[in-house]
């Protein structure tokens, strides 16, 4: 049985990672998964200089999922290197790292940073939807996305996936302007903007308003928006959001996808990766699926 699917050139031994923000760079999850039953490790994003993120409330339980505007909090590209990926380094898993930024100028920075390094994959997001900075326009109008992807593109060393945000009118149309700026691959969904009223409060019940909502709330949106993408460009597609099983990802690779991400499924369970893996494998064995790229867009 063979598992094994490639992106952009790089292999993964199976086509499941974890979600950008629901995992840090693997070492809470170290005692509860094994790093090398999975495919890759796709890390907080990453800036330039540490960002404190928004105030608090900054998380709230909605049915079916959750909404956060955690604000992409992260200590920054030299702790990263100095500390996250050694620890990486350990493991035979593909290491991809998401890359943020306030700016063209910052996300540039981390890139070039990255480029000598034993990093496997670069993951652009342009699409975090509770950062009041200009990141949010570059994922939500064609020509921003189509820029900062060619100027990455001229100065990465590894693969780029840019990320995709859902809160667009036409998600085929964004992933068609990645492509045609060099994207070697593309990331879909991140979180759909949503909010939340405390209504014993009456108040917002996240300070920032607005959040990002993701878990298995989502997943609908996520395989259909999958399904349109997969029929629009030609470069690899990583689907996410609301994957919570085997059945879940397997959803997403039959409309298209090469590999899955697992995100807020991580909070709630955090063996859930491993047991989709697990999962993939008793599925294609109950088939008598003998390769994965048997399932990979089998619905069209």
């Amino acid at each position: 049985m063979n598992t094994k699917v490639t992106i952009a050139g790089v292999e993964f031994k199976n086509p499941v990672m974890t979600a950008s923000g629901t995992f840090g760079s693997g070492m809470e999850y170290s005692d509860f998964v094994d790093l090398n039953r999975l495919g890759g490790v796709v890390t907080k994003g990453v800036a330039n200089i540490p960002w404190e993120g928004n105030p608090v409330p900054r998380v709230a339980e909605t049915y079916g999922g959750m909404l956060n505007a955690i604000g992409l909090q992260n200590p920054g590209i030299d702790v990263f290197l100095e500390r996250d990926l050694p620890f990486l380094e350990q493991f035979n898993i593909i290491k991809i790292v998401n890359v943020c930024g306030k700016s063209v100028e910052d996300y540039l920075e981390v890139v070039e940073r990255l480029g000598d390094t034993s990093v496997d994959m670069l993951e652009i997001n342009v699409s975090c939807p509770n950062v009041k900075e200009g990141a949010i326009a570059f994922g939500q109008k064609a020509d921003c996305l189509y820029d900062i992807t060619s100027r990455i593109k001229k100065v990465a060393k590894q693969p780029v996936i840019m990320k995709l945000s859902p809160n667009v009118t036409d998600i085929a149309e964004m992933a068609r302007a990645a492509e045609a700026a060099g994207a070697d691959a593309v990331s879909l969904i991140n979180t759909l903007t949503g909010m939340k009223i405390d209504v014993h409060r009456r108040t917002f019940a996240l300070a920032n308003r607005t959040g990002g909502l993701s878990g298995p709330a989502i997943k609908p949106v996520a395989v259909r928006m999958v399904y349109q993408t997969a029929q629009a460009v030609k470069i690899p597609i990583i689907g996410m959001g609301g994957i919570a099983t085997a059945e879940d990802a397997i959803e997403f690779l039959l409309v298209g996808a090469s590999a899955v991400a697992v995100g807020a499924m991580n909070f709630v369970n955090p063996y859930a990766t491993v047991e989709i893996v697990e999962g993939i494998e008793s599925y294609m064995e109950q088939y008598g699926v003998e390769d994965i790229q048997e399932l990979i867009g089998g619905v069209r």
